[in-house]
């Protein structure tokens, strides 16, 4: 026995003792064909009623299973399918379609024993197969996350804030464990060497510090003999104890890094809508000098802070995230003021170290809030010290010049400056260099002062040659697995700025060893590599904002002697397919999916977006959208959807809407995922799109409405019906289609059938007059809205002749319509008004409508011909024609 689908009752030999019985079930197969559940259901029923036989009762139970399962009714499939189960303990389907309603309802353990005794009836059943994999994955991942931190910390949080919380057992617990550890030793524990019990901690403090953070924006106090009383007070204890940590000496080089995400997800505000940054303020007032000594440490010397390759770097977008959370000049000044004291402390009067010491915080402000940085550099003597420190013979020296050096030479106003001073120092470290630490910066450096024209091929700094040069060095030290990764890292740094060239991106996707070296390491520990990864990809599928110059303002500005800038020959769109097609080859996709799988704060929402960028670039042709979806890349889209910049959000959705289009959004998003995609899609919806934009989204949208009930309503949820009414206005012909379209599926809701029932409304006009237009598109779209609505609300059927005086023409018209599908809905549309009234009928009869059913009712056997015969059929019920007169 081979099952072809999930949901489809099975036909049995009729029974002559009981073809009453036999007939309703038919009758019922046949609506739920139609996609009429609730109907099938209520045939099932009756027939249910009739005294049936014990087999015939389990065939029932079990099509009513497969009707409440399409409803999406998960508890009554799961009864219906036990009774069938109680009349024959070897019925498979019914087996089957039990475990997909005890799946949906989450008792998988239950959900996976009928599974099994399926696959033990049908072993070679590849549905049964394919289905006992898919849900032991899924209790598998289940015990994995019960068993984490993060489950047992949510349990045990979700009392803190109540005394009267039910389960004490968990509470005495819970209680305990604050009591004895206290605020400041948990905090204490995330600095400890053991990266486990580290790691532990912190998810333990992300807990609390969401529920002090809840309890605060509800205004919450709590009553007397709560563990937590004033949560707004116990959330600056905890901020107050990290900050602490950050200069602890014995702190954990990775406690640091914990210390600082936790700071960078809780202190800055989520919204600029949010009017309140005084946590902001406060945190720079208690703690800036704190983040900065974590910033400007050295990672070698005996004595200074323990620090990984990624703490220098979280500390820089932890001061940039507070720069930006400021809302005014004068808190603004507050922070450079402070920046610049911290410096000035360490850079005068304190030797040479100190001045190291300095240097590196400068760098650790350019990498952050650039504007912080670039006044640090205008102090006097940094820059001159900057300069005289790379000559130096001591390499820890000359590692911190000339990194301060590279981050100065990536900032517009310092770039001209360094072009002068510093080129020709940085060409003799590279040349002359020993070591290769050195070189591979020194190089960088010459990488970004060698990009300085960007894209603009007319505008290069270096000799014909010099970039593809630099580029090919870069990458010889990225396949150089002997150097360590945050060495390594420097030549990814490099190729971020040398692939503006056009001719570097072509060697660059050539060079295959190059490629898998840049993935590997983008999924390596070194975190700080994410950005420059994410660069050199949105370089090399020319993802970044481009525009065409206008025609007649590039001759005005030949004219006037002005610079032009031009496009390189290889940036042309053939040239960038190419390059993604090789990329795709390579396995970019898989390296992104694991780029967006880390916590690291380095994936910050700039990062998020050039991500994004890559993304909708590698979806742009429809035959790459299989492999980026068999790659993950559905599932690591939805969360740069939902969280980064606005730019990063919309190309996010844009690339899902694509997918959404041409794949089967089941496979593409599977389980509740595809849910998370509605949101994003209805973001495209909005003015600030572009047209391109609203359309994919539209279509996208009709896709996810004719899969089920729950996704329409979740599309209903998001506010999208107005919108997509809207764009049925638009004067776009593909727009204004699409969006009929997904008028259409969407009218399959009762909540739109309301709509189009309430009084005064113009819906109903919208769609019959669009019914007659002359792009065969949008007629069939509305056409199909018109019989779905027609079909569930026959109250309609009545008001199409009040809209409009043409109605009988455009019906029609979709009647002698060469397409049989447009015939087939109009032919639809008909039965429905006859069915509905018999003045309507009467009206029809007495045009040319009558003449044109009866010679559709002779064709060959069609569902045209099937609706026109009982059109006929109808209007001899209602004594309008004789029966010789149906065309029988």
């Amino acid at each position: 026995m081979t099952v072809s689908g999930p949901g489809t009752p099975e036909p049995r030999p009729a029974n002559p003792g009981a073809s009453s019985v036999e007939q309703l079930r038919k009758d019922g197969n046949e609506l739920f064909k139609c996609g009429d559940y609730e109907g099938a259901l209520t045939a099932y029923t009756q027939a249910l009623g009739l005294g049936a036989t014990p087999q015939d009762q389990a065939i029932l139970h079990r099509n009513r299973a497969a009707c409440h399962l399409k409803l999406e009714d998960y508890d009554k499939a799961e009864t219906e399918a036990s009774k069938a189960i109680e009349k024959d303990g070897g019925d498979v389907k019914a087996l089957y379609r039990r475990s997909q309603a005890l799946e949906k309802l989450g008792r998988l353990d239950q959900a996976v024993l009928d599974l099994q005794r399926c696959v033990s009836l049908e072993p070679k059943n590849k549905v049964f197969q394919e289905a006992l994999r898919n849900i032991v994955g899924q209790i598998q991942e289940k015990v994995r996350y019960m068993s984490s931190t993060d489950a047992k910390v949510e349990q045990m949080f979700q009392i803190l804030l109540d005394p009267q919380e039910k389960g004490t057992e968990k509470k005495q617990k819970t209680v305990a464990t604050l009591s004895v550890l206290g605020t400041r030793r948990v905090v204490s524990i995330l600095g400890v060497e053991n990266q486990a019990v580290s790691l532990a901690a912190c998810h333990l403090l992300q807990v609390m510090f969401d529920a002090l953070k809840e309890g605060v924006k509800k205004g919450f106090r709590g009553k007397e003999g709560a563990i937590i009383v004033d949560p707004a007070r116990e959330l600056k204890v905890l901020i107050s104890n990290l900050l602490e940590l950050l200069t602890e000496v014995g702190v954990s080089g990775q406690g640091r890094d914990s210390a600082l995400t936790l700071l960078i997800k809780v202190v800055p505000r989520k919204s600029p809508k949010d009017p309140n940054n005084s946590l902001t303020l406060w945190v720079i007032d208690q703690g800036l000098k704190k983040i900065l000594e974590v910033g400007g440490s050295l990672q070698d010397p005996p004595g200074e802070l323990t620090v990984t390759a990624n703490s220098r770097m979280s500390a820089s977008i932890l001061l940039s995230k507070l720069f930006d959370d400021l809302k005014c000049d004068a808190e603004r000044e507050n922070f450079h003021r402070l920046c610049e004291n911290y410096i000035k402390s360490w850079f005068e009067g304190q030797g040479l170290a100190g001045k190291l010491r300095a240097l590196q915080t400068v760098s650790c402000l350019l990498q952050g809030p650039c504007d912080a940085g670039n006044r640090a550099l205008e102090l006097n003597g940094v820059m001159e010290s900057v300069i005289a420190l790379c000559a130096s013979e001591q390499e820890e020296e000359q590692l911190v010049a000339v990194e301060a050096l590279i981050h100065a030479a990536g900032k517009a106003k310092r770039a001209s400056f360094i072009t002068a001073n510093g080129v020709s120092l940085l060409k003799d470290l590279y040349r002359r260099g020993e070591k290769d630490s050195i070189r591979i910066r020194a190089l960088v450096g010459l990488c970004k002062l060698g990009s300085a024209g960007g894209t603009d091929f007319s505008m290069k700094q270096f000799a014909e040659g010099s970039t593809l040069k630099l580029a090919k060095q870069c990458r010889k030290w990225l396949c150089n697995d002997q150097i360590d990764a945050g060495t390594r890292r420097w030549a990814v740094e490099g190729l971020a700025y040398l692939t503006f060239d056009a001719d570097v991106k072509e060697e660059f996707v050539e060079d295959e060893a190059a490629l898998k070296a840049l993935f590997q390491l983008s999924k390596s520990e070194e975190r700080s590599v994410l950005f420059a990864v994410a660069s050199a990809l949105v370089n090399c599928t020319n993802s970044y904002d481009y525009e065409e110059p206008d025609p007649k303002m590039v001759e005005l500005a030949k004219y006037a002697k002005q610079h032009v800038p031009e496009q390189h020959p290889k940036d042309k769109p053939s040239f960038v397919r190419a390059r993604v097609k090789k990329l795709l080859a390579a396995g970019v996709v898989s390296a992104m999916t694991c780029m967006m799988k880390t916590e690291s704060p380095v994936l910050t929402s700039s990062c998020r977006e050039l991500l994004s960028r890559v993304f909708l670039a590698l979806v742009e042709e429809s035959e790459d959208r299989g492999t980026v979806v068999a790659q993950g890349g559905g599932k690591a889209l939805l969360p740069l959807a939902l969280e980064g910049t606005d730019v990063g959000q919309m190309k996010a959705a844009q690339a899902l809407a694509k997918l959404t289009i041409t794949s089967n959004p089941e496979m593409t998003f599977p389980g509740e995922r595809i849910y998370e995609v509605v949101r994003p899609l209805v973001s495209l919806l909005h003015l600030n799109c572009s047209g391109l934009q609203n359309f994919e989204a539209l279509m996208a949208l009709t896709n996810l409405a004719g899969i089920s009930e729950r996704l329409r309503q979740k599309i209903l949820k998001e506010r999208a019906v107005p919108m997509i009414e809207g764009y049925m206005f638009e004067e776009h012909e593909m727009i204004r289609r699409a969006a009929t379209e997904c008028m259409c599926n969407l009218a399959m809701s009762k909540e739109v059938q309301d709509l189009f029932e309430a009084t005064g409304s113009d819906r109903l006009k919208l769609l019959v007059l669009y019914s007659g237009e002359d792009d065969e598109l949008l007629r069939r779209a509305a056409a199909g809205g018109l019989a779905v609505l027609t079909s569930t609300r026959p109250s309609l059927c009545s008001r199409i002749p009040q809209v409009t005086t043409h109605w009988l023409e455009i019906l029609q018209a979709l009647l002698l319509s060469p397409n049989q599908e447009l015939q087939h809905r109009g032919a639809v549309v008909v039965l429905n008004m006859v069915e509905a009234s018999s003045e309507i009928a009467s009206t029809l009869m007495e045009s040319e409508m009558l003449e044109i059913l009866s010679v559709l009712a002779k064709g060959k056997e069609s569902p045209v011909t099937r609706a026109a015969t009982a059109c006929l059929g109808k209007a001899v019920e209602y004594g309008l024609i004789r029966p010789s007169q149906d065309g029988k």
